[in-house]
């Protein structure tokens, strides 16, 4: 009960420090690529082919480690699984600096991604729900606060770094970065308890487990695939329905202030509704954005990026909101690390599938792909069982 007290006192801290290490670990791994690839293909002679191959490899090995991942947060603790994680980013990264070729590239990514599998958004999830149960809502919601500003951090970072030391020397910062600040913020900041709070499975919810993950897989496998993609290529899918470069640019710019407005909604007047229906209410938003895109064409270029932008920002609160409110605290981790799995899988084919569609179909079917897999998501999730959120 003092732990669980401690805990509580301490949840601004704990809430922040996972922030800012979790902006640490997504800038340095998942962002990386954007503004890295070009010089780091062109130094190793290799093409940009065989760097998102191996790139996208990494994300499905994250995938495959992610309900390990959680079993083992479940089990001990968030705190030395994410510390252990600045480690594996540390000399992933090393690696990555040290790359003279296609195997070199390949370790390193493989290092990064044992990394991601462990350390990014369902880690630091599982480590809240661990302490606070079903009261970790605001905690998790407070988490991707922070990190909803890693790409905004992270690019400029690594091209900053990019322009005074090289790609290599941009690299062994972000090494030393996790080594000074990630890994002394997570040992020493994070709570080594495991479950603060003990909570029993509701017994009518044991046989609707398996259906409703596999649909919660479902839905957040079909977001994360066109938020993927969107993030991959809008600026060109909006020069393809009629924006200029500038134009298209700008309004793409405007989707991590969305994600960002989105979740501040979510923290202050979303907080007592049902999960589930924030979910629905994320999953609707691209389906209409990209109807009113399909329709009105690039003057509807900002109108979609909101829209998309903000529902996006609320899926990934949802992610870990939505199964800790239908089933609890008690194997979150493992729980989440199964729902996430397909959507780190599928996350890593999603640029090429929407290049291939926007390339040779056109704009108005890759946006029918979007709207659609969206769509999907949103009747989804009106057959999932709603459920009273905890008390703020």
């Amino acid at each position: 009960m003092a732990d669980a007290l401690g805990f509580r006192e301490r949840r601004s801290v704990i809430v922040s420090t996972l922030g800012v290490t979790q902006t640490l670990a997504w800038g340095s791994t998942y962002y990386l690529p954007a503004v890295m690839a070009d010089p780091i293909c062109e130094s190793l002679h290799l093409s940009r082919t065989w760097f998102f191959g191996i790139f996208s490899a990494s994300l499905l090995l994250s995938g495959l480690l992610g309900p390990a991942a959680g079993r083992m947060i479940d089990r001990h603790g968030g705190r030395d699984v994410l510390a252990g994680t600045n480690l594996m980013f540390a000399a992933g990264l090393a690696l990555l600096a040290s790359a003279s070729g296609l195997v070199g590239l390949s370790l390193a990514w493989t290092v990064i991604g044992i990394g991601m599998g462990f350390g990014l958004y369902e880690a630091a999830f599982a480590t809240v729900a661990g302490l606070y149960g079903r009261e970790a809502r605001n905690a998790i919601t407070g988490i991707t606060l922070f990190a909803g500003f890693a790409s905004t951090i992270g690019w400029p970072a690594s091209t900053l770094f990019m322009d005074g030391f090289g790609w290599r020397g941009a690299c062994l910062i972000w090494a030393a970065i996790h080594l000074v600040i990630g890994l002394p913020l997570n040992r020493l900041l994070v709570p080594k308890g495991r479950a603060a709070v003990v909570e029993t499975a509701a017994p009518e919810m044991v046989h609707a487990v398996p259906w409703t993950m596999i649909v919660l897989a479902c839905v957040f496998a079909a977001s994360w695939f066109v938020a993927t993609a969107m993030a991959a290529h809008l600026p060109r899918l909006l020069e393809a329905l009629g924006a200029t470069p500038a134009a298209a640019v700008t309004a793409a710019a405007l989707v991590g202030p969305a994600q960002v407005g989105a979740r501040l909604i979510e923290f202050s007047f979303l907080r007592h509704v049902s999960p589930v229906v924030s979910a629905r209410l994320a999953a609707l938003a691209h389906p209409v954005a990209a109807t009113f895109l399909a329709i009105f064409g690039a003057p509807a270029a900002v109108l979609f990026t909101l829209l998309h932008g903000g529902g996006n920002g609320m899926m990934t609160i949802a992610r870990g909101t939505l199964p800790l409110a239908l089933f609890g605290a008690p194997g979150y981790g493992l729980r989440t690390g199964l729902i996430a799995a397909p959507s780190r899988i599928l996350q890593g084919g999603a640029p090429l599938l929407f290049s291939l569609v926007l390339d040779r179909a056109g704009p108005g079917y890759a946006l029918l792909l979007s709207g659609t897999l969206t769509s999907a998501a949103f009747l989804a999730l009106m057959f999932v069982r709603g459920s009273q959120p905890a008390a703020a």
